[in-house]
């Protein structure tokens, strides 16, 4: 039975792999670097920016990871106006979530300035006990995130689960010995999320909440 339920946020709780690809294809040509497929530009979304970009540009030197970086966020935040949706259900799910009693946080690979400028145009900062964020902590898969999450909520990790649409986050959830839920309707293949000891693949977030509600939800701090 699980007390603590941390959602990952992009390509979990909100539909932005579009719109975060597109930005990293225009970054890297406005630095002179070669366009990567929206594929792979895709496929790295859950780490810190950094250390996507480490991942997507191997031979760059640190100089331009860090333009990439700027160029990432200029475009993120000022230029492409591609509208990002929360999935269907996910403000009604996470209701739901509380009321059996669990509590809720968030383990991201966006910057906490990002995180905080969506928590409030969506209104669900509400929901969350505590949110960590990849520029203030290790980036995913390494599981301090997740350490100081179950920390700052005093809750063991085997009463935590961590729900994530990547390797990623169902990697960093088995470094932290805690279970880990795949979104299947994110990045990561159904198939990449079971080899990562996901103990289920939900198609939906609306599937996802409905997993959890079967019987697999403890009130905390009773």
């Amino acid at each position: 039975m699980y007390q603590l339920v941390i959602f990952d946020w992009d390509g979990t709780l909100m539909d932005s792999a579009f719109k975060i690809g597109t930005c990293i294809q225009a970054s890297a040509l406005s630095v002179g670097m070669p366009e990567p497929s929206l594929e792979s530009a895709k496929s790295i979304i859950g780490l810190g920016l950094f250390e996507a970009m480490r991942v997507l540009f191997p031979d760059a030197n640190e100089n331009r990871i860090s333009e990439l970086v700027e160029a990432y966020k200029y475009y993120f935040v000022n230029v492409d106006k591609t509208e990002q949706k929360l999935f269907d259900g996910v403000a009604e799910g996470l209701s739901a979530l509380e009321e059996a009693g669990a509590v809720l946080a968030v383990a991201t690979g966006k910057s906490r300035v990002g995180l905080d400028r969506i928590l409030d145009k969506v209104g669900l900062r509400h929901h969350f006990i505590a949110t960590r964020c990849a520029d203030e902590t290790r980036s995913k898969p390494h599981p301090q995130m997740l350490l100081e999450l179950l920390d700052f909520t005093a809750i063991e990790p085997h009463k935590a689960i961590m729900v994530g649409d990547t390797t990623f986050d169902l990697d960093m959830a088995a470094s932290a010995d805690m279970a880990g839920l795949g979104a299947g309707y994110g990045v990561h293949s159904e198939q990449m999320l079971f080899d990562s000891n996901a103990v289920s693949v939900q198609p939906s977030f609306i599937k996802v909440v409905e997993w959890l509600l079967q019987n697999r939800l403890e009130r905390a701090y009773v």
